[in-house]
């Protein structure tokens, strides 16, 4: 990837829109780029946490094990965020793994160092920086409030209606969201069974709520899913 595409792609992160050309120069000259296969490991809990990861294409897990070895979906990273960012919090090693869920992921990655003191040249980029991890920090706990006060049902329904405003194509009321999830994925990250997950599409599809295939679900009616 030559430098003026890594510029277009770095400008197309919400974190950076507003750098000027020659600060989006600056952080494309301090990247390198890495392409990962499917299901490879990017980095595993523990090791240090050396880079910070822009996503360029492709879709990215952040899991951990359960006592049981069984495998927890903490957040799914879509292209054009950033992650691994735990050495710019003061955390020196990985406290998740990062996995690739597909094929052609491809990530922009950055020396923690050299990105802590590109921020620190920076306030308003700090600023926005910031603001992002609250935000995520936010997100963590709706996701644990669901964990807690919601059954299986809505925690998959919430799903859903999240990816549509992430990924999701609007075709008049319908919503088609394209993904690279297993309903196995789907049930790690919800914190329920495949099984349940299979019950739960399949019933909204029989109620012409949705209509899925392997890599797609079409939402009839995102207002009114339930």
């Amino acid at each position: 990837m030559d430098l003026s595409t890594k510029v277009r792609n770095l400008s197309e992160v919400s974190l950076f829109e507003d750098l000027s050309g020659q600060e989006l120069l600056d952080l494309a000259e301090l990247s390198n780029v890495k392409k990962y296969n499917k299901h490879q490991i990017i980095y595993r809990v523990d090791d240090p946490a050396d880079d910070v990861y822009i996503l360029i294409n492709g879709v990215v897990k952040i899991i951990s094990k359960s006592l049981d070895g069984r495998e927890v979906i903490k957040t799914i990273i879509h292209p054009k965020s950033l992650f691994g960012t735990e050495y710019i919090s003061a955390q020196g090693t990985r406290s998740n793994s990062a996995k690739s869920v597909d094929k052609d992921v491809m990530c922009l990655h950055i020396s923690s160092h050299d990105f802590k003191i590109y921020l620190k040249n920076n306030w308003q980029l700090t600023d926005r920086f910031i603001k992002m991890l609250g935000t995520r920090l936010m997100y963590v706990e709706e996701r644990f409030e669901s964990l807690v006060f919601k059954d299986a049902r809505e925690r998959i329904i919430d799903f859903l209606k999240d990816n549509a405003k992430i990924n999701g194509r609007q075709i008049g009321l319908e919503m088609l969201v394209k993904h690279s999830l297993t309903q196995q994925d789907i049930a790690n990250y919800t914190g329920t069974s495949r099984q349940t997950v299979t019950y739960v599409l399949n019933d909204l599809k029989r109620q012409n709520q949705i209509y899925f295939k392997r890599k797609s679900i079409l939402i009839r009616d995102i207002s009114s899913l339930s």
